[in-house]
């Protein structure tokens, strides 16, 4: 059980937020529940990064995260042409929406979204997976209603990628709002998460499954971080049946 530490101030935040941006991969679903995201990074490993004798190419990463690979084929370092680059992640956006159709629900986070919704607030999505995976996800979910089309996604235009802590996708999720930062609140699962909201401007929670995650997130700043989204439900409605 992940212990939460809830100043007042982090609690009356969200409880008087008029918009929540959601981090997706974590906080709304576990989205490589069924296939893992390692055998996700050895296909795309073996298809774009593997010499031709099937060992790896020099100055790859040594990583299980699809996400890491993405990043070293963006990086100044020139790993892949860019035509390349971009097929890769053309390969991985593909591979999250295959995921995002058997994707498990985080506990609490669709009864979360949907009495923020009915209160009254603004929800939006910043993440570095695909916005098509994330509509995807939501469409199965019955939430695309709440979101409308602030599904605020990676962008990659050939030459450059901003993944967090850049605060790229939580700007133009707040820009999407209309909101004001200081009337808005994140709820993400990582350091970059909490890196990019504060570079936003916005308030930040942290959702943690284990007490590892916690630990990482409490050590980059955040001050309130719970185990389950219950605890932030019932912030935002006492009367919440849960």
């Amino acid at each position: 059980m992940v212990a939460a530490v809830q100043p007042q101030n982090n609690s009356a935040r969200i409880s008087s937020a008029e918009c929540v941006i959601f981090d997706f991969d974590g906080p709304l679903c576990h989205l490589f529940a069924r296939r893992t995201a390692a055998s996700v990074a050895d296909t795309l490993r073996a298809a774009y990064v593997d010499g031709p004798g099937g060992g790896p190419a020099p100055g790859w990463p040594e990583t299980s995260d699809p996400l890491r690979l993405l990043t070293a084929a963006f990086d100044d370092g020139a790993l892949l042409p860019p035509e390349r680059a971009q097929r890769m992640e053309q390969s991985l956006s593909s591979e999250e929406v295959a995921a995002a159709a058997v994707a498990f629900p985080t506990g609490y986070a669709d009864t979360l979204v949907r009495t923020l919704h009915a209160t009254g607030r603004t929800v939006a999505v910043a993440t570095d997976n695909s916005a098509d995976a994330v509509r995807r996800y939501l469409a199965g979910r019955n939430l695309l209603e709440p979101f409308g089309e602030r599904l605020c996604g990676r962008l990659c235009n050939g030459t450059g990628l901003r993944l967090k802590p850049d605060p790229d996708c939580v700007l133009r999720a707040l820009e999407s709002t209309g909101a004001d930062a200081a009337a808005t609140t994140m709820i993400g699962d990582s350091p970059q998460d909490v890196a990019a909201a504060r570079a936003a401007g916005v308030g930040f929670v942290g959702y943690a499954r284990n007490e590892r995650k916690a630990r990482e997130l409490r050590t980059a700043g955040a001050a309130w971080v719970v185990g389950s989204l219950r605890e932030v439900l019932l912030t935002v409605d006492p009367l919440a049946h849960v």
